[in-house]
């Protein structure tokens, strides 16, 4: 009887540290709500007054595609300063102020406004939030006079020697939060599957192109955060339009390929620290990573607790990474050549890893940060900037 006493009370135990568990969890998970819901209603608002902008408003002469391909140009490459009519050169880390860059800065615009208007759906129910995202989303994906071409051709173009490149993919990094704001949308009755029916085409088609077209897969196959940015693109095009073949693709490479290949067993990047910029790019790299687990982690299937062969794992690479964040002015490399000053802000990686950790401290230093960063160049590395579409349930 006595052994009996002591079972059931270990057992109670176990609840009610379980329960506690949970609740920490949800309590993280809704502070980070909280703290983002009269900002994002506020933001939501004014964005009703806008119209869309798609990749048919702006045209380069430099660009080898016609009205409706998306174009940009390598960020790090000039003219030659002894022959203006020659090739490009280059200077890495260098982003020249010259290429064009409305499409890239309209699809921006695109991921900002529809996650924006769809996080205000989510914290107030109103539909007029639902209906002026379906505006802008059809018409980057339906409407045949302003659609965009689903594929990336011509993306990060360099004059004189490439027309389009397939490192040009990473540009479509910023369609992750609106597929997953689609995704939502449908999944919680704000907009129906007759209308999402011929986006999900646009995705499905855009999907098959960057796993089969030479771009794609040369992208896919690269050895740093490259290859990391593809697979959150991907799986996210995936999971909107149940491409099951794609979600283990992802999942086998994140699992097998990338992050036995790109982590080292202190949870650093070492492509990443050989850059003319070792810390955004380190932070970028953490970001994309756990942007890949939070979209691919399913039931048992928890990418945040893989290992691979040499023990190391997600959580190896935030315990590396945070105390830097924390304090930035302990980073033991070189420092940035470029917006140095800028980093950190609201990462990803804090906001996901806090939450699959069960950290609080992660969430409060996320919460910390500068929730909306304004320099451009930062929000174009901050593709996950919304949290409440990955949050509320």
């Amino acid at each position: 009887m006595k052994n009996r006493t002591i079972i059931i009370g270990l057992l109670m135990a176990s609840v009610l540290m379980g329960q506690s568990k949970i609740s920490t969890a949800d309590g993280l998970k809704e502070k980070v709500i909280a703290a983002y819901k009269t900002t994002e209603i506020a933001r939501a608002k004014a964005f009703l007054q806008t119209e869309p902008i798609t990749v048919t408003a702006a045209y380069c002469e430099r660009s080898a595609g016609g009205l409706h391909d998306f174009y940009s140009e390598g960020d790090y490459w000039w003219p030659d300063p002894n022959d203006p009519k020659a090739p490009y050169i280059q200077r890495d880390g260098q982003t020249n102020p010259g290429n064009f860059t409305a499409h890239r800065h309209a699809m921006v615009r695109l991921s900002e406004i529809v996650a924006t208007l769809s996080s205000a759906w989510l914290l107030t129910g109103d539909q007029i939030y639902v209906d002026k995202a379906m505006e802008h989303l059809n018409a980057w994906f339906v409407d045949t006079a302003t659609l965009m071409n689903p594929n990336m051709l011509y993306a990060q173009a360099i004059w004189g020697r490439h027309t389009g490149r397939g490192i040009g993919l990473i540009d479509a990094y910023h369609f992750v939060e609106v597929a997953h704001s689609i995704k939502i949308l449908e999944e919680k009755g704000g907009i129906s599957k007759e209308q999402t029916a011929p986006i999900k085409e646009w995705f499905s088609a855009f999907l098959k192109w960057m796993t089969t077209h030479q771009y794609g897969i040369d992208e896919m196959n690269t050895k740093n955060n490259h290859a990391v940015c593809w697979m959150a693109t991907a799986s996210s095009m995936a999971i909107l339009t149940q491409n099951e073949e794609v979600i283990q693709l992802c999942k086998e490479r994140f699992k097998n390929i990338a992050l036995p290949e790109q982590m080292e067993k202190d949870g650093s990047f070492p492509k990443e620290l050989a850059r003319t910029k070792p810390y955004g790019y380190s932070l970028f790299n953490i970001d994309a990573f756990c942007n890949v687990a939070r979209i691919l982690s399913a039931g048992d299937d928890n990418l945040f607790e893989h290992k691979t062969p040499n023990g190391v794992s997600l959580k190896t690479s935030i315990e590396f990474i945070y105390p830097f964040i924390k304090d930035k002015g302990k980073w033991p490399y070189a420092k940035d050549i470029y917006i140095w000053e800028k980093w950190p802000v609201c990462h990803p990686a804090l906001l996901f890893c806090g939450l699959a950790y069960n950290n609080p401290e992660y969430i409060d230093m996320y919460l910390k940060l500068p929730l909306y960063p304004i320099d451009k160049e930062v929000i174009r590395n901050l593709p996950v900037r919304h949290p409440v579409i990955w949050l509320i349930d």
